[in-house]
């Protein structure tokens, strides 16, 4: 049985290492050669718009998913009149724009922060004279790791932010002073059934995440709960198959939705050693109608990425409970390398293992 996945990156990579063991075969579409997943399945190099490279890419697939949300829409439909595509297309509509994402959860009653549509940039003024400043103006399309997106402090910032992000339709959303930001990952099978992983902390710098903290530390039954139930109205209103992150700022106890994720997610590589089953098998299965796994957390864990650059891998792996992810990618400023999963058994385990690896990939990033 083979299962096909749109993108070749490490998400890809790690998906198909969490399927081998369940006796799957791989094969993945990507413009780049030397893509990372190619090391552990089929490789189609070929643009992910090229209909000849996406029919020779699903030919005897069991199922197709992505690993990242900005999949041509048109190619997922395309795909899926040959073969089962999880999540569905209509997924990746709502998490493409940000505009409809955060209507859609508006819709759902999911709280979000105050946001107004900018077409142009009379619009800009409008929406700056409504909802005031510090606000932070997004790009509609194409924006991760921080990108597509400025804050404006005053309403002096708004020309050279508005030139900034390319006058492209954007959405002002009021910015949020926030206690941390969260996320939780929930997988939803063929048959219905959902599995909710424990909320996690994520601590960001220059908008690439850093540092996740599972479970996140302090968060009480009741928030837990309220990220749940957000989630399975998510779920259950986009006829959703697979994993989907949910991004939170808690502010006061409470949470605020900033972005899906329809796919596995950087903030939950924890859970390959760090739970029951891991967001990537349970993604899989999912997908190809198994039962899920379970979601409990084994003790208590934390993910530091590696950014740019790495620290000796035999220093890293002397940190007690420490387990090593290289993704086979050339080293570049701001690039996602790999990732460093510590597990213990308590916090208290947990906390002086953890600054040793902190320190260990600070001066890597200090002395290259």
């Amino acid at each position: 049985m083979t299962l096909g996945i749109v993108g070749g990156g490490q998400l890809g990579r790690m998906l198909a290492l969490a399927g081998l063991p369940l006796g799957l075969r791989f094969r993945f579409l990507d413009p780049e050669p030397a893509a990372p997943a190619g090391a552990v399945g089929e490789l189609i190099v070929g643009a992910y718009d090229d209909p000849a490279a996406l029919d020779r890419f699903a030919e005897g697939l069991e199922a197709v998913t992505y690993e990242f949300e900005n999949v041509p829409v048109a190619a997922a439909r395309r795909l899926a009149a040959d073969v089962p595509v999880f999540p569905p297309a209509t997924a990746l509509e709502v998490a493409q724009d940000r505009l409809v994402e955060k209507t859609f959860l508006r819709e759902l009653g999911v709280p979000v922060p105050a946001f107004v549509a900018v077409g142009d940039r009379a619009d800009l003024d409008r929406a700056l004279a409504r909802l005031g400043c510090p606000a932070v103006l997004k790009t509609r399309r194409l924006g991760y790791d921080g990108k597509g997106q400025a804050v404006l402090r005053a309403p002096a910032d708004a020309d050279p932010a508005w030139a900034r992000l390319g006058g492209v339709p954007s959405l002002l959303e009021a910015f949020v002073p926030f206690d941390r930001e969260l996320s939780v990952l929930a997988v939803r099978g063929r048959d219905g059934a959902v599995a909710v992983y424990p909320l996690v902390e994520n601590r960001h710098r220059e908008g690439i995440l850093r540092l996740s903290l599972a479970p996140a530390p302090g968060a009480s039954i009741a928030l837990q709960a309220e990220a749940e139930g957000h989630a399975r109205r998510a779920l259950e209103a986009l006829g959703y198959v697979g994993l989907l992150a949910i991004e939170w700022f808690e502010v006061g106890g409470r949470l605020l939705a900033n972005e899906l994720a329809p796919r596995v997610h950087n903030s939950g590589h924890w859970t390959i050693e760090g739970a029951e089953t891991s967001q990537f098998e349970n993604h899989i299965r999912a997908g190809l109608g198994l039962p899920l796994g379970g979601t409990d957390p084994r003790g208590v864990a934390a993910m530091l990425n590696l950014i740019g650059t790495t620290p000796a891998p035999a220093d890293l792996l002397a940190v007690p409970g420490a387990h090593l992810h290289l993704y086979d990618k050339a080293p570049r400023p701001g690039r996602k390398l790999g990732h460093v999963t510590l597990r213990a058994d308590d916090p208290g385990s947990l906390a002086p293992r953890l600054a040793r690896l902190t320190a260990l990939v600070e001066r890597s990033i200090e002395s290259p």
